[in-house]
Parts: structure tokens; C-alpha cells; sequence
């Protein structure tokens, strides 16, 4: 009897432990369980390196493009996606070629040319400064600028004043054309050298009059030379080139348990510009994607609704591959199955998620964020609601759907790289990148698992009154971008 009491006591001290075993289990079934796999063996920083050593730049429609397109399209099935599909859409797409410029007949040999500056250009005009390019810097030079050729700062200059919020370098480019400006000239705004390229035209389409940009220590000592008086004449000849190519977006999914016709996407631009390899702009994204997508597959995880992983193309150039994309889910009525847009571009590293103006989704990520902070302290949950523009969730935003993305908090010099000639490798960080996976993955685990999303898909003049309210109409009608008339 003493041995079967003794029996019995062991089998329930058993069953106990095994109990507690399961509900420490079950406990970390989810974010411990990703948080882990990402510690001990995320790839994201060897896919990066390979990426920018193997390939290089991805410029939408080059070679290093495509091979950028079928990398990522064969990565997503290495992990075991069984439902991966290339996106094909054509578009017009823009290549540099050749680029001079002289002041006063002294060659400036630190210039690149703009995106989609026209095929060919030979202008010669009068410099004139027109401050930060902004439309009150325009407007008080407008008899000035016409027929010059505009000198204008890439930011806001220092001694501006309090107050001025910057638009886009497309955006002074637009108002450059509207005044009358034969050409621009964009001083970038990081010392040592540093040239910046990306595209000047608001729709994705060859703009009007060159536009070039030009180091910061050019910049400053033409714009020092005109206000001591002097008249300076620049000279911009270039020649680019402009075709219609084929290009193609990657779409890999996992499937959801239950809420099989929603959504949950998760995007970034594979796309690079030409002057580096594009390491942060936008690789950290897509690296960290990829990695989250490789996590959920390792752990055999799924989620209430479908996660879709899409490596968009074309964004550098005027989100050609999310409008195509978009435009396509539209006539096939799947954008009503978008129940939310994750956009992860040049950021990482997160301490906190942007709710971009749906206030009824700060208390869900905020409740989120404490789930994660219990895995990792490390974790701030330091949300933001402030809509923006200019990279693929605005094309997803503009047709209502609730977006998010990350709020970075990145070693500040590796955004002076920003689509320069320093955009390399070497300015990434593999913690950070590692944490934009581990975070990243366990937000976008909690999003496609919640019982119910509060925002929800606004109608056409809701998405109208939403971007009014956001401060953004003024910003889109000057990228011809606004769509609902007066």
C-alpha cells in the first residue's frame, strides 16, 4: 500500500509539473516562440549582405532589378511559402545617363541628375537662390525665377524661422515649373561630399526642365556668391533615358485559420536607386520582412487571418508597383479584403508603431505594445498617429484602408545616406535590424490574431475628409495627386 501511495503521490507530482510544463508552453506558443527564433536565427542581416554584395543596386527595370525580384521570389519558397507569385505590371521607368553642369563656365563635376529629368536637356540661365524652395520662397521671387534656373536647399535652412513644415523634392520641383524656372539645382544638406538622387516628378512621369542635385559645400558657396550680388549663369546639359518596361512586385501568403477573406499586408519597396546599393533604403525593410515571413514558416505558426508579404517595385520612381498593384486588386474587388497595410521603408528598430491618423487604433496598438514589452522591457511601445506620404502605404491610404508604420528610432547618420552615393552595407546595424524583425513580427502576430479591428475601410468621401483632416490635400494637389475635386 506504502508503494502504491508512493505510486500515486509521484504520478500526481507528475501530472502537476507536467501542467505547468504545458502552461509555460503555451505561453510562449507565440511572441516568446518568435522572439526567440529571430534572436537565436534570424537571417535578415546575411539576406541584406548577400543581397547588396551579389546584386547591388535595384533600380526598377535593370537587370540587377529582376534578379532582385526572382532573389526574394525564391527566398519566400525556400521557407516553405507554397503560395508565391510574381505580380507583373508595365510601366514607363527612367535611367540616368549622362550629366554636366558649369557656373560661370567652372565646371561643378559633384552633380547627379534628378529622376525623370527630361531625355535630353541643354539650358543655360541665370542662377537664382530661392531659399527652401518652399511656395512662399517662390511666390516672393516669382518675377526672378522665370527663365532662371532655381538654386533651392533640399530641407529647411536654419535660419528659416520656427514653423515651416518641407515638402518634397518633387514638390519644389513642381513649383519650380509652375513659376516659370528653366531649371533646378537641389543643395543636398549633408556635408562631406555627399549627392542625393531620387525622382523630381510628382506623377512618375518626365518632367519639364532639368534637375539636378548638387554637395552641400556647392550649394553654400553659390548661394553666398548671390547674396553678395554677384550674377552667376549655370549651364545643365544632360541626357537620360525613358522607356516602357516590364517589371514585377512579389506576393507571398500565409494562409489565415479563420478569417480567410481578410487580409493583413505587409510591404516594403525592393527597389533601389543607382548610386549605391540601396543597404537602407530600402533593404533593412525588405530584409526584415523577409526574415518575419521565414520566422512565422519556422514555427510553423498561423494566424487568424492571411498575411501577405509583398516586395513592391517601382516606388523610387513614383509607387508604380503599389498603384499597379492596387488598381489590380481593385477591379478584382480583393482591396475590400485588406483589413490593414503594414509599410516597413528605410525604418527599424522600433519603439513604436504609427496609427497614421486612425485614432481608434492607438488604444489596440498600445495594448499590443505592452505584450511586447512583457517578452522584452527593451520594447518602449512609444505609438504615434500622424499620417504621411511619399512611400507605398499612401497608395493604400488614398483608398481608404488603415495603414501603419514603424516609428524608428535608427542611428541618425544613416539617414544622411538617404538615396545617395553612401547607401551601403556598411551603415546597417545588425541589432537593429534584428529587433525591426523581432518587434516587427510579434506587432504584425498580434494585428491578423485580433478578435476585431476597430479602424475599417473608409468610402470614398470619408478618404477624402481623412486626408483634409490630416493636413494633406494642399501636399497631394501639388502631386497631382488629389482626386475628389474642390
Amino acid at each position: 500500500m506504502k508503494i502504491a501511495k508512493g505510486l500515486s503521490s509521484l504520478i500526481i507530482v507528475a501530472a502537476i509539473m507536467f501542467s505547468c510544463n504545458t502552461e509555460k508552453e503555451e505561453k510562449e506558443s507565440d511572441l516568446e516562440r518568435i522572439n526567440n527564433e529571430v534572436k537565436n536565427n534570424s537571417k535578415a542581416y546575411l539576406t541584406l549582405q548577400n543581397m547588396t554584395t551579389e546584386i547591388g543596386h535595384r533600380l526598377t527595370g535593370s537587370e540587377n532589378g529582376k534578379k532582385a525580384e526572382q532573389y526574394t521570389y525564391d527566398l519566400f519558397k525556400s521557407y516553405g511559402f507554397e503560395n508565391v507569385q510574381f505580380h507583373e505590371f508595365e510601366v514607363e521607368a527612367w535611367a540616368r545617363d549622362s550629366v554636366k553642369l558649369s557656373v560661370d563656365n567652372e565646371s561643378i563635376p559633384e552633380v547627379v541628375s534628378l529622376g525623370h529629368s527630361p531625355v535630353s536637356a541643354d539650358v543655360e540661365a541665370p542662377l537664382v537662390d530661392v531659399g527652401n524652395g518652399l511656395r512662399a520662397d517662390f511666390e516672393a521671387n516669382k518675377e526672378a525665377v522665370k527663365d532662371k534656373i532655381a538654386l533651392v536647399y533640399i530641407g529647411i535652412l536654419p535660419d528659416s524661422g520656427e514653423g515651416l513644415n518641407n515638402i518634397h523634392r518633387s514638390e519644389k520641383t513642381a513649383l519650380a515649373i509652375e513659376y516659370g524656372a528653366k531649371g533646378i539645382m537641389i543643395i543636398n544638406q549633408v556635408p562631406g561630399g555627399v549627392l542625393l538622387t531620387g525622382t523630381a516628378s510628382v506623377t512618375g512621369k518626365l518632367i519639364d526642365i532639368p534637375a539636378v542635385c548638387i554637395t552641400y559645400e556647392d550649394g553654400m558657396r553659390l548661394k553666398s556668391a548671390l547674396a553678395e550680388g554677384e550674377s552667376l549663369d549655370a549651364h545643365i546639359k544632360m541626357t537620360n533615358k525613358s522607356e516602357v518596361i516590364k517589371s514585377r512586385n512579389v506576393i507571398a501568403t500565409l494562409p489565415g485559420a479563420e478569417l480567410t477573406k481578410e487580409n493583413i499586408l505587409v510591404g516594403g519597396h525592393l527597389d533601389s536607386w543607382d548610386l549605391a546599393t540601396g543597404a537602407i533604403d530600402n533593404g533593412i525593410g525588405i530584409a526584415a520582412i523577409l526574415d518575419m515571413a521565414r520566422t512565422f514558416k519556422a514555427l510553423n505558426l498561423q494566424p487568424k487571418r492571411n498575411i501577405q508579404f509583398v516586395m513592391f517595385m517601382g516606388e523610387e520612381q513614383g509607387l508604380l508597383g503599389s498603384k499597379a498593384l492596387v488598381k489590380r486588386m481593385n477591379e478584382s474587388n480583393d482591396l475590400e479584403k485588406v483589413s490593414y497595410m503594414m509599410n516597413i521603408d528605410m525604418s527599424g528598430n522600433p519603439k513604436g508603431y504609427n496609427a497614421s491618423g486612425r485614432e481608434e487604433m492607438m488604444p489596440v496598438f498600445e495594448a499590443i505594445g505592452e505584450k511586447i514589452k512583457a517578452v522584452d522591457t527593451t520594447y518602449a511601445n512609444e505609438n504615434a498617429n500622424r499620417a504621411g506620404l511619399h512611400s507605398d502605404h499612401q497608395t493604400f491610404m488614398m483608398e481608404g484602408v488603415p495603414v501603419v508604420g514603424v516609428v524608428s528610432q535608427l542611428d541618425r547618420e544613416v539617414y544622411d545616406y538617404y538615396h545617395s552615393n553612401g547607401d551601403d552595407f556598411d551603415l546597417v546595424n545588425e541589432e537593429h535590424l534584428k529587433n525591426t524583425v523581432r518587434f516587427g513580427a510579434m506587432f504584425l502576430w498580434e494585428l491578423a490574431n485580433a478578435e476585431k479591428i476597430p479602424a475599417k475601410k473608409l468610402s470614398f468621401e470619408q478618404t477624402r475628409e481623412f486626408m483634409i483632416e490630416q493636413g494633406l490635400k494642399e501636399e497631394l494637389e501639388l502631386g497631382n495627386e488629389w482626386k475628389w475635386g474642390q
